[in-house]
Formats: structure tokens, sequence, C-alpha cells
């Protein structure tokens, strides 16, 4: 994943050696907005990937894609919960300079607008692994709570994602779907693109299957 370390300390280091609390504040706050501009990069990139993934127009392959990244992302947001509460790093302290922490807190923050992305644009694929997976929900809970207190979305074009995301991990509808359709209309929804899958791959299996001999008369 994306690492801001080394950039970081670079721009800190011309403040290193001031012991004034308000100085010392001071430098943290910079670093939090250096982190800032770096985040929307990374945004820019997260972007990308995902325009990339709705052009692809296969939905067998979207399916298989969207697992492994959710599985992906959910072991990189555990790992990262982990290793924040050990440190009790708290969201709304200056933003950290040890490099294990600070990878830690952007993970988090990237990951979690990651999903909110994904979560938005491919609503009925994510519900149908997040459902299934129960330790989902509280992991995202704690990681929008997180961000919202972190104060990178603060005013940022980005502040929506988490905005919009919130209600899923309360009622377990997505949120583009929570605020159109009742969840009975979703799930029917569901079924009927589950459906769909089963009978494309029988019709797959069909056409793979031994071809019809000839008749005895043509023979």
């Amino acid at each position: 994943m994306w690492s801001v370390s080394a950039v970081i300390l670079a721009l800190a280091a011309v403040a290193l050696g001031s012991t004034d609390p308000d100085t010392q504040r001071l430098r943290h706050d910079s670093n939090l907005e250096i982190y800032k501009r770096l985040f929307e990069t990374k945004r820019k990139d997260q972007l990308n990937a995902l325009k990339n993934l709705v052009e692809l127009n296969d939905i067998n392959q979207q399916y298989k894609i969207i697992d492994i990244m959710l599985k992906g992302l959910f072991k990189v947001l555990e790992d990262s919960r982990q290793i924040l509460v050990a440190a009790n790093m708290q969201p709304d302290a200056p933003f950290p300079l040890d490099d294990k922490i600070k990878e830690a807190y952007s993970h988090v923050v990237e990951n979690t607008a990651f999903f909110g992305d994904v979560a938005l644009r491919f609503p009925r694929i994510v519900h149908h692994y997040y459902d299934r997976n129960a330790d989902w929900g509280g992991l995202l809970r704690w990681g929008l709570n997180f961000c919202n207190q972190t104060g990178v979305f603060t005013g940022g074009a980005h502040q929506h994602v988490l905005t919009l995301v919130r209600p899923q991990t309360l009622t377990h509808t997505l949120p583009v779907l929570s605020r159109t359709v009742p969840v009975s209309t979703f799930q029917k929804i569901l079924r009927e693109e589950e459906k769909r899958r089963r009978k494309e791959e029988k019709r797959k299996e069909i056409r793979k299957g031994p071809r019809i001999s000839r008749s005895r008369s043509e023979l």
C-alpha cells in the first residue's frame, strides 16, 4: 500500500529542534496538511482504478475482482486498527511521525474512502460479499469514526463518501439503495442477479458440452 513516511519526515525535518509547545503543534498541523495533499493524489489513483473496473463491463469479472479487493482491504484495515489501538493513537491527535503508526493511519483513511467509492458504484456486488462477513460491519464502523475525527476529510471534496457510507454500517443497506429503494426491493434485485449469473454459467456449460451426433439418415 502507499506510504508517505519519507515525504513527511523530509518536510518535517526543518522544524525539528524546537521544544516550544506552540511550535511543536504547528509542526504537527503542517504534517497533516502535507498528508492531505498527498491523500488527494492517492484518491486520484483510486478513482482511476475504479473507472477501469467500471469500464470492464463484465459482471462476472467485476464480482471476482471486488471479492478479492474487499478481502484484502478489510485485512489491511484490521491490521492497521491493531497497530493504532496498541499505540493508543487517537484520530484527533496530531498527525503521527512514527513510520509504523503513520502507515497504519494512512491505510485506514485511504482504504475506508476506497470502500465507500466501490460501495457507491457497485452496491449490489459489495452487498453480496459484505453481508456474508459479520466482522466487516464493526470494522467499517470503526474506520468511519476514525476518519471523521482525523480532519483529513473535513471541508474536502471527499467528505461525501463518509456521509453516504455511514447508513451501511447501521442498517446493513448500502447508501445509494437505502436512499432510493426499500431493502426488500434490493433483495429481489440481488436474487434476480444471482439467477441471471447461474443461467449464464449453465449456458456456458452447455456450449462446452459434446456436440450432437448426426442422425442415422445422414450416416
